[in-house]
């Protein structure tokens, strides 16, 4: 497979996607209502300092609609920039493996029945969230449709996840990470630059730790500081230092050398609702972001890779 093209140094999902499926492929994001035990007391009431209300799924679909009316109407929006394509059904908000297997499978059952055209079925989750009953289910579901599991790692060290409250440990995520693959199903990291009092180095060491894994996939994220979270109020009381964009460009540059060619990035950069992020506001410019990017690794000749030990 032909990793990178001449705009891209890195192996982008949409390369990916389309040298794999030969059409356009694009998500629709839905909620499962399902909920997290690092809200609802099992963990913490808390919540991951960065996580907002809706559990990460500001875009996601209306949770007071059944999930087909969800995907009908999201995929309604999308067709305008999309007319034709194939789709990736994905369970964003919260955690989607939180809930008896009963439940589950009530649900992901409607998902993959909704329309044809669905070939992936993507599903977000805690690594303290899958059981081996659960796991064994979705190997099962893999034979009739493809099925990726993400994470949210966000970084390997142990200081700054329990500052997050992020709630389990590296040894759980990598357990995890290990029953995934020996069940062959695709697994995909989240991971967010940016974290107090974490060092350019540091961030590449998070990418160095994943790349020693059996990981298909990664999405890279700046940390958003956003209102009604309580990292929101942390900042709004005593403002802490955030990457400036340039230094944020820097570091996403370097991770990628660290990561073996094969994994497909599915993400340089995220996005936050603009009524509700506080800073950094330079990630509302999500292309100026890309580009700079592209345009560092362009000049340096520098690809996804480069720096992987042999």
């Amino acid at each position: 497979m032909k990793y990178f093209t001449k705009e891209k140094y890195y192996h982008t999902l949409n390369n990916y996607l389309t040298n794999k499926y030969h059409t356009k492929v694009f998500k629709v994001s839905l909620n499962g209502n399902f909920t997290c035990p690092n809200r609802d007391g099992t963990i913490s009431s808390l919540g991951c300092l960065f996580c907002s209300e809706s559990g990460s799924g500001d875009f996601a679909g209306e949770k007071t609609e059944t999930l087909t009316e969800q995907f009908q109407n999201v995929l309604t929006r999308m067709k305008e920039k999309w007319p034709e394509g194939k789709y990736i059904a994905y369970l964003q908000a919260n955690t989607n493996t939180y809930a008896p297997l009963d439940e589950l499978k009530e649900k992901y059952e409607e998902i993959i029945k909704i329309d044809p055209n669905i070939i992936i079925f993507s599903i977000a989750t805690r690594p303290d969230c899958l059981s081996d009953e659960v796991i064994e289910y979705l190997a099962e579901l893999n034979k009739r449709v493809e099925i990726w599991v993400e994470l949210g790692f966000q970084t390997c060290h142990e200081r700054s996840a329990k500052f997050i409250n992020r709630g389990y440990s590296n040894e759980v995520f990598v357990e995890s990470v290990n029953k995934l693959r020996a069940h062959n199903l695709t697994t995909i990291v989240h991971i967010i630059n940016g974290l107090p009092n974490e060092t350019k180095e540091m961030m590449i060491e998070t990418a160095k730790f994943l790349n020693n894994l059996d990981i298909q996939g990664i999405k890279i994220h700046m940390l958003h500081v956003m209102k009604n979270t309580p990292l929101g109020e942390l900042y709004m009381k005593k403002p802490f230092n955030l990457l400036t964009r340039d230094e944020y460009v820097d570091v996403v540059v370097n991770q990628l050398e660290h990561l073996r060619k094969e994994i497909v990035i599915h993400r340089v950069t995220g996005d936050a609702p603009k009524d509700l992020l506080i800073e950094p506001t330079w990630t509302l410019k999500k292309f100026v972001v890309l580009n700079e990017i592209d345009k560092l690794m362009r000049k340096e000749h520098r690809f996804q890779g480069d720096k992987v030990c042999i």
